[in-house]
């Protein structure tokens, strides 16, 4: 994830305090009070237990589920004084869960926002007002930007932003953050230049006459980002405060960070221990890129209760550790057996990606996690980066048997069939070898996607359909800040599977219905937390996590599910958000 100067905090100081007052205080407490027994009567209680059985009402005590029934059932059996939710008919959940989400708004918060730009100048017009409010030499920094949704059909590059900001570095994160692009004073500060050689494991773009373009992809980005004024510690927190806010009032409830570095975990143990936390946090911390950082990782483990132990009960998970195989699908740096494609049928030379770690050096990684008991998610992106990561997994398990360890696949875009044979005999055998994916990839990226992967890999894209046939289960994700992460997208997009656009290059053969789609974002996610004995279906025993909606997901045309509107959150039976003018009515 990129770093950005702290002088961009005292110009947003007073908007950013101002926003975060509404964000409540609730672990421990809530905006609107503790209640030991609460009940939720008069809705559709979708519960995503073995059976997908739906209900009417819901009982709480201390946080916890004690009965789920019909309406005159759990009124009946409420304690005395319990106090009453009346759904109006309103559709209840379990508290949806992003398995792979970069938690935190800080960039947004701080930074030239590019995510809804259409034409390469309003990017330069945002830099431009930028640098009217900066000191020369001060950097300028943003993200979100993607040329696929550009009128342009190219990559910004440093020749568009040294007109506007000749005196300041610039530096523009792609919204894939696995490449972005610098201007020409950022290239010099960081000694790139038309002599300069490809890092390993890296690519600097280049015009027709071999002068960099200011696009830099992967360990290229490196040189680069390394010079940018890390975030302040408040700022860092003011991003973490906002998205826990907005997760809530998404009807999410708990997310998997993946790429954590010590300082972060530091930060979430503060904000749990101020009683600020709204979300569970499962955090994976950067394994690197050799074996030496491996075991620092380890190290700095070893002192971490293992999941599903958990600090704040369930609240925070040291759950272990992330590690890359390859890079981008829509930077054509991930790992593949057959060359990229540009603008869907032509092809990008010989380039097949390149691995990010030197293979075996991350077999050996990953053996060092395996046999000190320390749950591993992989990047794999690319058939032949996947096919590596399996291996690697059923080697090692071969070697060591070990029961749950749940070493999962981050994106696991485009699994060859061996891979998916793979992967199902894993998950059968050790409960191992889970796919952690991004439906809404389909979406947000989908254009970018389908001009990279060509038509014959784009057909088997996040193949789910082929997971139900195989038993595999996997679990759903937005990877923000590459796509929104509202999860109500990812439920559509794992049915519709269309770009932005309304195109659908990836066909419907491996679409699935919303049964499956809401499993991958409540019970299976809820396993790659290690919490799905707590969470992850509304059944008795398990914790208070449920989001309400304005509709039924079950029922409504799968188009209108992107949006659903939430309109009441809980955590462990607290009200963590309430939509104004709800229905939805208290006693």
């Amino acid at each position: 994830m990129p770093h950005y100067p702290k002088s961009l905090g005292r110009a947003c100081a007073a908007a950013i305090a101002a926003a975060l007052v509404s964000v409540p205080a609730c672990f421990g407490q809530s905006a609107e009070g503790a209640d030991s027994d609460l009940i939720l009567v008069n809705g559709k209680i979708i519960t995503v237990d073995a059976r997908d059985s739906i209900a009417e009402a819901i009982a709480i005590h201390n946080g916890k589920i004690t009965a789920v029934g019909g309406n005159d059932e759990i009124r009946k059996s409420a304690a005395k004084g319990a106090r009453v939710i009346d759904l109006h008919g309103r559709t209840a959940t379990p508290g949806l869960i992003d398995t792979h989400c970069h938690f935190g708004e800080t960039a947004a918060l701080y930074g030239v926002e590019l995510s809804k730009i259409t034409k390469i100048n309003e990017a330069v017009e945002l830099v431009r007002q930028k640098a009217a409010a900066r000191q020369p030499g001060e950097w300028i920094t943003g993200s979100g930007w993607d040329e696929g949704k550009l009128s342009d059909h190219r990559y910004i590059y440093a020749a568009d932003l040294d007109r506007v900001a000749p005196e300041n570095p610039v530096w523009l994160m792609h919204t894939t953050g696995h490449y972005g692009v610098a201007n020409s004073y950022a290239l010099r500060l960081a000694g790139i230049s038309r002599d300069s050689k490809d890092p390993p494991a890296g690519t600097i773009d280049r015009d027709t006459s071999g002068s960099p373009t200011g696009v830099l992809k992967e360990r290229a980005m490196e040189a680069v980002t390394a010079l940018i004024p890390p975030f302040s510690k408040e700022q860092e927190r003011n991003g973490v405060l906002k998205m826990m806010a907005d997760f809530n009032a998404e009807g999410m409830t708990a997310a998997k960070d993946p790429g954590i570095e010590p300082p972060r975990w530091d930060l979430y143990q503060e904000i749990l221990r101020d009683h600020k936390s709204s979300v569970r946090i499962f955090a994976l911390f950067y394994g690197g890129r050799t074996l030496e950082s491996a075991r620092a990782t380890l190290a700095h483990l070893a002192s971490q209760p293992r999941p599903p132990a958990s600090l704040g009960e369930g609240m925070l998970l040291a759950g272990g550790v992330k590690l890359f195989m390859d890079g981008s699908g829509g930077g054509r740096t991930a790992w593949v057996y057959d060359p990229w494609y540009r603008n869907r049928s032509e092809p990008d030379g010989t380039n097949t990606g390149y691995p990010n770690i030197d293979p075996p050096v991350y077999r050996e990684m990953v053996k060092l996690f395996h046999e000190n008991g320390i749950h591993v998610s992989t990047h794999a992106v690319g058939d032949r980066a996947i096919d590596w990561v399996v291996d690697t997994y059923a080697e090692l398990l071969k070697e060591k048997p070990t029961q749950g360890l749940r070493h999962g696949i981050i994106h696991c875009n485009i699994p060859s069939d061996h891979a998916i044979a793979v992967m199902a005999g894993l998950e059968r055998d050790y409960d191992a070898g889970y796919p952690e994916t991004q439906a809404p990839f389909l979406w947000w990226i989908g254009d970018i996607y389908a001009a990279s992967f060509g038509a014959k890999r784009a057909e088997r894209l996040m193949p789910y359909q082929t997971y139900l046939q195989k038993k595999i289960l996997w679990s759903g994700g937005s990877d923000y800040s590459v796509t929104p992460f509202p999860a109500r997208y990812g439920l559509w997009a794992s049915i519709a599977r269309q770009t932005l656009g309304g195109l659908q290059p990836f066909g419907t053969a491996e679409s699935v219905d919303i049964h499956a789609a809401l499993k991958s974002y409540t019970i299976w996610a809820a396993h790659q937390l290690f919490l799905e004995n707590r969470i992850g279906s509304l059944e008795p025993g398990k914790d208070a996590d449920i989001a309400v909606w304005d509709r039924d997901m079950y029922s409504v045309p799968s188009s209108a599910i992107k949006d659903l509107h939430c309109e009441l959150t809980l955590l462990r039976g607290r009200i963590v958000f309430r939509a104004p003018q709800s229905p939805i009515s208290s006693d």
